[in-house]
């Protein structure tokens, strides 16, 4: 690891602070398999005291780490379709302030996301992170054992009800598009081997194969379970910090305490397709 970068852990659960890099520059084979491994040990990483990254300089980075993938819906500031501009004001009950992973009614959910502060409100405005890792490992044996090989549905439905009074809300137009899909309940992490829960509260509409007031019941849990301090992270950005978060591993909530005018340019990474524990062992 080049002596320049020190990577200071946030919390014994979740998230790392890098200092040291521009990520506005180039960045050589040594120092990207440095933060693949502190992605693997802190699931989140913020790199403080950045310049404002061009849409190029921010698709660089992020193709250090997978394949760009293009964002299904687009605001009126993104420029180019390999951004989503967030470009808000107080936006309760849109999504993004409920913990929630990405864009799960997919079969292939993004691996991650990075997302940089460019406009901030004079007062709030935090993410904060949860590890879905922790979550799992906080359960108790009986209860890992009867969620593994579960499966739950995800779906847009409840996000088009949740924001059909937001103005310009276009969910409904590609509820067709995107059908229910299904995932297991314990995701496997396809690098690391380990066990994390894959429920979250925008997309996940029901565990299969249980009675409707069961599965209610047991996702209300889950839901609840992940919202637990000891899982989780909080950022209070500055202008020009990023993070850059595994997907995968992590549910993140935008804390909407603002009423002044918030600007954050984000690129996602592709993912690939979730498998659970019984997968894994076969």
């Amino acid at each position: 690891m080049s002596v320049s970068i020190r990577i200071e852990p946030s919390t014994a659960s979740v998230g790392a602070n890098v200092r040291g890099l521009n990520l506005s520059q180039p960045l050589n084979g040594d120092t990207v398999k440095t933060l693949r491994q502190a992605m693997t040990d802190h699931l989140v990483l913020f790199f403080r005291d950045q310049p404002l990254l061009s849409v190029d300089e921010h698709v660089r980075f992020a193709k250090y780490f997978g394949e760009v993938d293009l964002p299904l819906f687009r605001t009126k500031s993104s420029e180019r379709p390999e951004v989503l501009v967030l470009d808000q004001v107080a936006p309760k009950g849109e999504g993004a302030d409920s913990w929630h992973a990405d864009n799960t009614y997919m079969q292939t959910p993004p691996m991650g996301s990075i997302l940089q502060a460019r406009t901030l409100p004079n007062i709030g405005g935090d993410t904060c992170f949860s590890s879905m890792i922790a979550a799992y490992n906080a359960l108790s044996p009986v209860m890992q054992g009867f969620l593994d090989g579960l499966t739950a549905t995800h779906s847009l439905e409840q996000m088009v009800e949740r924001t059909k009074h937001v103005a310009g809300a276009s969910l409904r137009d590609s509820l067709s598009a995107w059908p229910p899909v299904s995932h297991p309940v314990v995701r496997v992490h396809p690098e690391t081997g380990a066990k994390m829960l894959n429920v979250n509260a925008n997309w996940t509409q029901s565990i299969d194969g249980l009675a409707r007031e069961e599965s209610a019941a047991l996702l209300r849990f889950l839901l609840d379970h992940v919202k637990s301090p000891e899982f989780q992270v909080r950022l209070h950005w500055n202008q020009g910090d990023v993070a850059f978060w595994d997907n995968r591993a992590v549910q993140h909530y935008a804390v909407a305490d603002y009423t002044s005018r918030r600007v954050m340019q984000r690129v996602t990474i592709t993912g690939d397709k979730p498998f659970g524990p019984a997968k894994m062992d076969s």
